[in-house]
């Protein structure tokens, strides 16, 4: 289940109640899965809806990528998060303490703020 997040997380992190949720699954605006009795919204879904909300502008990073948490794997002084923007996976390097003050875990959703002057792949 770490691509589906639950339907009371969902709407915090949207800012909204859970009954607004309810009333868009109603309205057809957004799709649960249900497993135990449960509402489940997709990790997709809510990055989509969470792109829809207005980016703050207190940076010079134009490139943003919403998205949800979906692994943070952490050792003693690195965390490697993996980040669902709908279709694409973000993965990012950093210390286990900017991860830690984040609240970085499955679930959570974030936007991956990407700067570059200089991105070299090779093979």
């Amino acid at each position: 289940m770490q691509n589906l997040v639950r339907i009371g997380a969902a709407a915090s992190a949207l800012g909204v109640s859970v009954d607004t949720l309810r009333r868009w699954e109603r309205d057809g605006r957004v799709v649960f899965e249900r497993q135990g009795g449960q509402r489940y919204l997709r990790s997709d879904q809510l990055a989509a809806l969470l792109r829809e909300r207005p980016a703050p502008e207190h940076t010079s990073a134009r490139n943003r990528l919403t998205g949800v948490v979906v692994a943070v794997k952490r050792d003693g002084v690195m965390a490697q998060v993996d980040l669902a923007c709908g279709p694409f996976r973000i993965v990012s390097l950093m210390s286990r303490e900017a991860a830690d003050e984040l609240g970085l875990e499955p679930g959570v959703p974030a936007t991956a703020i990407v700067k570059a002057t200089n991105v070299i792949v090779d093979a």
